[in-house]
């Protein structure tokens, strides 16, 4: 049985908590390939595809050859817009590009369960009963960081919505970020070295990912 440890809203840690199997004990054939396949695809799509420069048929300049082509000694440069040329254009330079490739939804699920898995496994894994915060207080909230997941490195919480005053008492920590459980991703789990889920996170996992 997967158990972790159950800490209150102040830190304070309060037993231990079975974790569902069906979301942190899940098998496949073949993770490894499956997980590279499903976090590759992950990030093309955060590319934006605005990278572009101006070819030589854009650059601003006379179309006229520099100086005849024999007799000078010189090489033969063509205009003054070539690419060998200060302030020609860019030879084979990037353009824009849809970098969008879409995710099968049943790769995507099973990629988010083995890494929840993995995360489970190597015992990187809290939950927390709730985050209380009246208003956004970074203090309270590294104090929080420092009594569950010391040196623990980058840190994901994962929360049922986006409480305003949760994400801004720790969007001043660098190494903790939030994030809605009924919209995380594989790349997001592994990219972090602790998970601090809460307890109404993780019913909402429960419900949306267990199907």
């Amino acid at each position: 049985m997967l158990k972790i440890n159950k800490y209150n809203s102040q830190g304070e840690e309060i037993g231990k908590v079975t974790l569902p199997k069906s979301l942190f004990a899940v098998e496949s054939k073949n993770p490894q390939a499956l997980l590279y396949e499903v976090i590759n695809m992950y990030l093309a799509n955060q590319r934006q595809g605005t990278s572009s420069v101006k070819t030589r048929s854009e650059v601003k300049g006379s179309g006229r050859k520099l100086f005849r082509q024999k007799g000078t000694g010189n090489a033969r440069p063509g205009n003054a817009r070539t690419p060998l040329r200060v302030g020609g254009g860019m030879a084979f330079g990037p353009k824009p590009k849809d970098w969008k490739r879409k995710i099968p939804k049943k790769k995507k699920r099973l990629a988010l369960k083995l890494a929840l898995t993995q995360r489970a496994n190597d015992k990187q894994i809290a939950l927390i009963e709730s985050l209380e915060f009246e208003k956004p207080d970074t203090k309270s909230a590294r104090t929080l960081m420092e009594k569950i997941a010391p040196e623990k490195g980058r840190t994901l919480i994962l929360m049922k919505d986006n409480d305003k005053n949760v994400i801004r008492s720790f969007s001043n920590l660098p190494y903790v970020k939030t994030n809605k459980a009924d919209s995380i991703f594989a790349y997001e789990i592994l990219n972090c070295n602790f998970l601090l889920i809460t307890k109404d996170a993780l019913d909402i996992m429960k419900e949306v990912f267990e199907k």
